[in-house]
């Protein structure tokens, strides 16, 4: 049996880039999303990451079907955009709940079966805003903030079983996750300008973003790579440049260049 792979947020964006060139690299592909949605050479189930429940069937449904899992990409996330002032402790909550929480439920549901099959490798898409917070979106840079640290930890901690753990870190790329984005209902008063100047200048850096081609490359590069990289930035090397630029330059020098295209005047 070929190698087995479970990705989830398969039905769209990276996800589903992932899943498709995965299949045709001849990875037995399993696909989740609360759609279910299947693709060309590679099987869709129904999972929410958001649901205990949901995750732990469709990990043990994997397992069942194909008696093994190697690999695990996790996609799934979505984008919400508002002052932090007048987003709703809700909102907030529901946008970690997907991008960070959902991570957590999948991976944890699976650590058991890696460590008793002596090992595979868990890819977690984390964001270039994980690492370089971006205004009006300040919730989705802490789910994915969240994310980098949890998982720096979680890899000292599997090393010892064969598992590692390779975080993907994409800026802008062309996917459905601009049109998918959620505003937070009280986004208008004192900083509606602001939010609308800075959403049109990201919204429009990302229509014009890199393929979620490359993602999906780089992903199936880790997967089968000798030493995997523990991090991995990925789109244009004008949004990458700025990865560098915060560690190297003063903070209120990295905070001045940012600003202009953070769409912050």
């Amino acid at each position: 049996m070929g190698r087995v792979v479970l990705v989830t947020g398969a039905s769209a964006g990276l996800g589903r880039a992932t899943a498709d060139l995965l299949a045709e690299h001849g990875w037995t592909v399993i696909g989740a999303s609360r759609r279910g949605t299947g693709g060309t050479g590679w099987t869709g189930i129904t999972m929410d990451v958001d649901s205990d429940e949901s995750v732990k069937t469709g990990v043990a449904r994997v397992i069942a079907g194909h008696g093994r899992i190697d690999a695990l990409v996790t996609a799934a996330g979505w984008g919400l955009a508002g002052p932090v002032e007048t987003t709703t402790i809700d909102e907030a909550k529901a946008q970690l709940e997907t991008n960070f929480w959902g991570s957590v439920r999948v991976v944890t549901a699976l650590l058991p079966h890696l460590r008793a099959s002596g090992g595979g490798r868990i890819v977690l898409i984390s964001s270039i805003g994980g690492l370089i917070a971006i205004p009006f979106q300040a919730y989705y840079s802490a789910s994915k903030f969240a994310l980098e640290g949890w998982a720096e930890a979680l890899a000292y901690e599997v090393a010892p079983f064969g598992i590692d753990v390779i975080l993907i870190e994409p800026g802008n790329f062309r996917t459905d996750f601009t049109a998918s984005r959620r505003n937070a209902a009280n986004a208008s008063g004192p900083y509606a300008g602001a939010v609308e100047h800075a959403l049109g200048l990201m919204e429009r850096d990302e229509l014009n973003g890199a393929d979620p081609a490359d993602v999906a490359a780089l992903i199936a590069a880790q997967l089968t790579a000798r030493r995997p990289r523990r991090r991995i930035s990925a789109g244009k090397s004008g949004e990458r440049i700025g990865l560098v630029a915060k560690r190297v330059l003063p903070h209120r020098w990295f905070e001045a260049a940012a600003k202009g295209s953070l769409g912050i005047q």
